[in-house]
């Protein structure tokens, strides 16, 4: 039921990660290189500069999400007395 409930409070915790991930990317990449983070199809960016964007922007949204999602576990917790997901991890094979 925990789970279900807590469902809304995900998806905004997920559209709060995702506007606060793209800030923080793009300010950090402003920290990098003053030209505006290069895409895969421009013909002028270097491979090296173009993986490097996207690393960046990979390891930013991801470890935005995770934050974000994981202090919106622990509010719900400290509100209701439940933890919304699994308590642990399950067995590695």
């Amino acid at each position: 039921m925990a789970k279900l409930i807590y469902k809304p409070i995900g998806i905004i915790c997920g559209i709060i990660a995702g506007k606060l991930a793209t800030r923080l990317y793009a300010v950090i990449w402003s920290r990098i290189d003053s030209e505006e983070p290069p895409k895969a199809s421009h013909e002028q960016a270097s491979l090296g500069k173009v993986m490097g964007a996207a690393a960046l922007e990979a390891v930013v949204f991801q470890t935005t999400r995770v934050a974000v999602d994981r202090a919106g576990a622990r509010g719900f917790a400290n509100l209701t007395g439940v933890w919304p997901g699994e308590r642990a991890p399950e067995p590695a094979e």
